[in-house]
C-alpha cells in the first residue's frame, strides 16, 4: 500500500493540544486542520504510476483549499470482499475508509447491489460529459437509468501482426472488413506460417463477434437473466470464430494463456494474434529480433465503415454512499475523469481515455490508437451482479467453444451452454 499524502499543514501548539485530546477520545481525525477534510482514494496497483499519483495529488490540493488527498494503492487479489465491506451501511472507524474507489468496469453491477454507491447521474450529465463516454465503460455503471460508475480508462484487444510476414505474402495494408481479414489470413496460412494463432476458448474475442451480429451472451427480461448463445445472431458470431480459428494452430481446448499466446507469436512463424498491445513487451522479451516488425490494427467489422465490436476492460470510479465528504469525493472524481488528468493518465500508462472525443490524445502510439478505434464500439459483459458466477471455475462459454470447434453441433452445444448460464444467473440460487 502506498500513501502519497505528504502535504499536511503544520499545526499550532493550541491545535496540537486539541488534536491530542481528539485522538485520545476518537482514535483519528478526518482532516488535519480546522475545517480541513481528508478524502481517501483507493486506486488499484498498476493502474497509475507513482509519478502520476504524486502530480495529481499536488495539483488537486493546490486547487482545492481545505482538502487533503490520501491515495492508497490496493491489490486486485481479494479486492471484491474488501470493497463490499467498505460499502457497508456504517462507515468504519478504521483509518483508510474510502471516499472514492477505482473498480473494474464489469464489477460495478455487483457493488450497486445493497445501495452501497452514490447516484452520480446529476454530475455525469452536468459536469462530466457523459454523452461522449466509451460505452464499454459507461454501460456497466448504470442501474435503472442511474449512473453509479464513472468511466476512468479502458483497454481492449487489437490485432498484433508480423509486418514481415504480411509483406512476404504481398499484403501491403491491414484488412478493414471481416471478409478481407479472412482472405488475408488464408493467404498467410501457408508455407510453415500460421495465418493467426487463436486459442479455442478466447471467449472475450468471441463475444465481440456475437455483438457484431446483434447477439448477446445473456439478456434480462422482467428481472430474470437468461443465456442467449443459441440465438441465430450468436450462432453467426460463433460460425465466424470457427472460420478464423481454423486458419492457424491454436489449441481448441484451451484459452489464450495456456500456453501464453504472446510466447507462441514470438517464435516468428505466426502472422497475427488478437491481444492487448501490451503483449508486445512480452513478445520482444522473448524475441528481440522482432523489434520494429510488429504492427497493430483494430479488429475488423462487417463493413469498412465500422470496426469490430470489442470487449472493453478498464476501470470506473465510484463513491461509497457512506462517505462523510460527498463534495470532496465528487471533486476528486471530476478531476480524475476530466479531460486534463484523463488524457495525462492515458498518455502515461498507454490507456484509452474515457471519451471518444479524447482519442486523439493517444494517436501517437500505434497500438493504443488501434485500441481507441475499437473502444468507440466496445461493450462489457452482461450487467447482472451474478455474472462473475459465469466466469468462475468451469466457464460454460469456454466449454461450448471447444465442443463446437471439435465438431459438435453448434445449436445443441449453444443450448446446453445457455441453460448453464441461465442457472448461474438465477438469483434464487
Amino acid at each position: 500500500m502506498t500513501d502519497v499524502n505528504s502535504r499536511r499543514p503544520a499545526l499550532t501548539f493550541t491545535s496540537l493540544l486539541a488534536t491530542a485530546a481528539l485522538l485520545t477520545g476518537c482514535g483519528a481525525l478526518p482532516g488535519t486542520g480546522e475545517g480541513e477534510k481528508t478524502v481517501t482514494v483507493w486506486l488499484m496497483r498498476g493502474s497509475a504510476s507513482e509519478d502520476f499519483v504524486k502530480r495529481f495529488t499536488a495539483d488537486f490540493e493546490d486547487r482545492h483549499d481545505g482538502i487533503t488527498l490520501d491515495i492508497r494503492i490496493q491489490d486486485w487479489t481479494g479486492i471484491g470482499a474488501k470493497v463490499t465491506k467498505a460499502l457497508g451501511k456504517e462507515r468504519g472507524d478504521e483509518s483508510g475508509a474510502p471516499d472514492v474507489i477505482e473498480v473494474g468496469n464489469t464489477q460495478v453491477p455487483q457493488y450497486v447491489e445493497g445501495d452501497g454507491l452514490l447516484d452520480l447521474s446529476l454530475e455525469s450529465a452536468r459536469d462530466l460529459g457523459m454523452h461522449d463516454w466509451l460505452p464499454g465503460l459507461a454501460e456497466p455503471g448504470v442501474d435503472t437509468s442511474r449512473q453509479y460508475g464513472i468511466p476512468w480508462y479502458a483497454a481492449n484487444r487489437v490485432v498484433i501482426y508480423n509486418k514481415d510476414l504480411f509483406r512476404q505474402t504481398g499484403i501491403d495494408k491491414p484488412p478493414t472488413t471481416r471478409a478481407q481479414w479472412l482472405d488475408a489470413t488464408r493467404e498467410l496460412n501457408s508455407g510453415g506460417t500460421q495465418g493467426i494463432y487463436l486459442a479455442g476458448q478466447d471467449w472475450y474475442t468471441l463475444s465481440g463477434f456475437i455483438w457484431d451480429e446483434g447477439g448477446h451472451l445473456a439478456k434480462e427480461s422482467s428481472g430474470v437473466w437468461s443465456g442467449t448463445l443459441a440465438t441465430p445472431a450468436a450462432l453467426r458470431g460463433m460460425a465466424f470464430y470457427r472460420q478464423l480459428q481454423a486458419l492457424g494452430g491454436g489449441p481448441k481446448d484451451a484459452d489464450e494463456e495456456h500456453p501464453p499466446q504472446a510466447e507462441q507469436f514470438a517464435r516468428g512463424d505466426i502472422a497475427q494474434i488478437i491481444s492487448v498491445p501490451g503483449a508486445t513487451q512480452l513478445i520482444l522479451q522473448k524475441n528481440p529480433e522482432l523489434k520494429g516488425k510488429l504492427g497493430y490494427f483494430p479488429i475488423p467489422g462487417k463493413t469498412s465503415s465500422r470496426p469490430g465490436t470489442v470487449f472493453t476492460g478498464g476501470s470506473d470510479l465510484v463513491v461509497p454512499a457512506n462517505t462523510d465528504d460527498r463534495n470532496g469525493a465528487v471533486e476528486v472524481v471530476k478531476a480524475l475523469a476530466g479531460e486534463k488528468w484523463n488524457t495525462d493518465l492515458a498518455r502515461t500508462m498507454n490507456y484509452v481515455p474515457n471519451k471518444t472525443t479524447l482519442a486523439g490524445a493517444v494517436a501517437g502510439e500505434p497500438g493504443v490508437a488501434a485500441m481507441a478505434v475499437g473502444a468507440a464500439h466496445g461493450k462489457a459483459t452482461p450487467r447482472s451482479p451474478l455474472w462473475p458466477n459465469v466466469e468462475a471455475g468451469d466457464n460454460p462459454i469456454k466449454k461450448y467453444m471447444s465442443k463446437v470447434l471439435a465438431g459438435g453441433d453448434p445449436s445443441t452445444e449453444a443450448e446446453r451452454a445457455s441453460r448453464e448460464i441461465t442457472h448461474r444467473l438465477d438469483e434464487r440460487g
